[in-house]
């Protein structure tokens, strides 16, 4: 896995599509039980080279039920974007995750954590890309039908806050999806 790690962290496979260069950011151990499949690592977390080290983590973290120091133990969570790189800025937000990442980087990391217990699926790209046809037609009814992708997989809309609104639209994911995502979480931390 170190190996592996220092490969991915060395990656420039699309660096020409990168205006801030790359720097891939990613977290992951052999003894991982759940792993976070996001789309892409944002400027602030490019400029940290954190993890989630920004609201949308802040919110996520909220909506496990775990601590920072639960959150970044590599042995419980392991964080692997759609994309390791900051894409950079698109006319409404971030740019989509580069698609080069996946497939050449997801697969031997997976191979690599025999404990994982539990994938969260985080936004319309790793769900689209994990759960192919499977996924419904939106985000919305892929989480809102979250228990047919378990045990494996628990699908997730983005915790941006500028996602808010759609929470508020959706009193559902509150009421309904968090108590369990935050209760199969604990249960697997508690391991």
């Amino acid at each position: 896995m170190e190996d592996l790690l220092k490969d991915i962290r060395k990656c420039t496979i699309c660096v020409d599509h990168l205006a801030y260069g790359p720097r891939p950011v990613l977290s992951a151990s052999p003894r991982s039980k759940i792993a976070i499949v996001g789309q892409a690592p944002g400027s602030i977390v490019h400029a940290s080279g954190i993890p989630w080290d920004d609201k949308s983590g802040a919110n996520l973290r909220q909506w496990l039920g775990v601590t920072v120091d639960q959150f970044y133990n590599e042995e419980v969570f392991a964080i692997i974007p759609m994309g390791f790189c900051y894409p950079g800025k698109g006319k409404s937000g971030d740019l989509p995750p580069r698609p080069e990442c996946a497939p050449q980087w997801h697969a031997p990391l997976f191979d690599k954590m025999p404990n994982l217990e539990l994938v969260l699926l985080i936004g319309k790209y790793a769900q689209d890309y994990y759960l192919g046809k499977r996924a419904k037609s939106t985000l919305t009814e892929t989480v809102a039908h979250f228990e047919d992708y378990l045990p494996t997989y628990f699908t997730l809309p983005h915790p941006s806050p500028r996602n808010n609104i759609w929470q508020a639209k959706n009193a559902w994911f509150g009421q309904l999806v968090l108590p369990e995502l935050e209760e199969r979480v604990r249960r697997i931390v508690s391991k």
